[in-house]
Parts: C-alpha cells; structure tokens; sequence
C-alpha cells in the first residue's frame, strides 16, 4: 500500500467531530486575545453553538469556554511572571483593553458606622464559613446586612486566615456557620450568578479613609487596573498613594472588592495580602470570563 492510498484510508475512517475540535482548539489558541464567543467559534467553524459546545466537551473534556480561560491563564502567568511584564501592558497583550464595563459583580454596599469601627468591631454578629473556590478556599463572612469579608488561603491555613480576619474586629462576636455563607461564596466565585438585577450588598467595615479607597477599588471594571496613585488622585489624595497603598492591602473583602487589580506606582504587579500567585491566578480567571 503506497502513501497516498494509506492516507486515503486514514481520512475514510477519521471522525469527523475530531476535526471540528481540532479546528476549535487551534482557532482559540489563535485568537484568544478576541476573546471569542461560542457563538464566535461555532460561526467560523460553520457549527451550531450546541451542536460545538457538546462536540467539544466530548472530545476534550472540557467547554470551549473552560478551555479559552485556561489558555489566557497560561499566557497571563507568563506575561506576568516569567515576562515580568507590567499587568497594565499584560492586559493589553491579554486582550483586556476593551470598553468599560460595568462592575462583574454588579455589586452595592453600606458602611457601618464609623463607632462600629472605632469599637473593633463590638456588637457585630458575623457568621463565616470555609468553602473551596477556583483561588483555592474561600473564607467568607457575613453580618444580617450582607458580605462583610472574603480571605483565602490553602489546605492547612484555615487557622491563620481566621486569626487575621478576626484581629480586624477583635471585638465582634464569630459563628462557624458554613450554611449561612455558602449562598455568598456560590454568588461570589460563579459568573452565572452575576445579576445586575439582584446586586450583592456587601458591607465595608473601616476607617472612612479605607471606605473611600475601597469604593474606587470598586470602580475598577473587570479587565482593568489602577495605580495606587491614580486611586490617590481619584479619592481627592493625590499625595497620599503609600496611605493608599496600606488601605488596599487592608481590604477585607477581597476579590469582590478587587485589590488585586490595583498597581504599584511603576505599573507594575505588587504584593497581595493572600499571596501573588494567586492575585496572578484572579487576573488570569477574570481574562478568561470577559465578555
């Protein structure tokens, strides 16, 4: 049997889903800083969404949208760590230097008052709860006016997270009760529960110099990033971006509140409270849910 008659052979017996999924796979690869729809993909590939999305997820194991984040991942931790490059040129590499959006979690809040604070927390009732999440595990906390806080941390270090969260408020009074706090960390960590129609309250307990740097932090749409600086100037402290700099890493509902796309003055990547390998995982995850 010559070549041609043995390549012959091989195409009569390919499947021809495995083509359709190679070409998807090599289309994401390509165009991955489009950040392409399903919608997108199946168009190019002559496909029905459907019809690709179940194709695909046969094949591979995975959605075609599972397996864009993980490529923008995989290119965003090497922009970042291994390119050392600044996360504001990281975005624009990435693909994130699109319009403005309006905050993914579409989120509203409160300040308790200012006494609250002063009185480290007493009279508070804060339930919290460990539960895992795409950075990891996940320790949530709640008072009856909404999310209060958001602390991470790896298998082993559930005690820590818990003593550095409990010190901000050394006087409030702390229930273990997961159930109250799982509903939060399913609406916090899954974009399917993003609902601009039923915003998430969350509850910023602080200083109100901290209260205000939060609040900009909150202006930070998904795909975007601040210097300490530029929140200075924003909040009306132009001269203050190391007092700035201290608020952000005193945040206490991260990711929600989002921290980790806030820079240092050079624009380059900065220390996170929870670790800079995983404000590099929440920039990666985020460039693979832009829509």
């Amino acid at each position: 049997m010559n070549i041609d008659q043995t390549r012959n052979m091989i195409d009569a017996n390919t499947d021809p889903d495995y083509e359709t999924v190679r070409k998807a796979l090599e289309l994401i690869a390509k165009r991955y800083r489009s950040q392409p729809s399903l919608e997108d993909i199946a168009g190019a590939l002559g496909q029905s969404p459907t019809q690709l999305q179940k194709t695909f997820t046969r094949w591979s194991g995975l959605s075609p949208k599972s397996f864009l984040q993980a490529v923008t991942l995989d290119r965003a931790k090497q922009l970042l760590s291994q390119e050392g490059l600044p996360l504001l040129d990281a975005s624009y590499e990435l693909g994130l230097s699109g319009p403005g959006r309006l905050h993914d979690l579409f989120v509203t809040h409160e300040a308790v008052s200012p006494g609250i604070w002063k009185a480290r927390g007493e009279g508070l009732l804060i339930h919290y709860g460990f539960h895992p999440c795409p950075f990891g595990i996940a320790l949530v906390m709640a008072t009856d006016r909404g999310l209060a806080g958001i602390a991470f941390c790896d298998p082993g270090g559930e005690r820590d997270a818990l003593d550095d969260m409990c010190a901000r408020w050394p006087r409030a009074r702390y229930v273990n009760e997961p159930s109250a706090t799982a509903p939060l960390a399913e609406r916090c960590f899954d974009p399917a529960r993003w609902d601009a129609s039923a915003p998430l309250r969350v509850v910023l307990i602080g200083t109100d110099f901290q209260i205000r740097v939060w609040e900009a932090l909150l202006e930070i749409p998904l795909g975007a990033a601040m210097t300490y600086a530029s929140i200075a100037r924003k909040i009306g402290k132009p001269s203050a971006p190391r007092a700035v700099g201290a608020a952000v890493g005193r945040n206490p509902i991260s990711f929600v509140v989002p921290c980790h796309r806030a820079l240092g003055s050079t624009g380059a990547l900065t220390g996170y409270h929870w670790g800079v390998t995983r404000k590099r995982a929440m920039l990666g995850w985020e460039a693979g849910h832009l829509v």
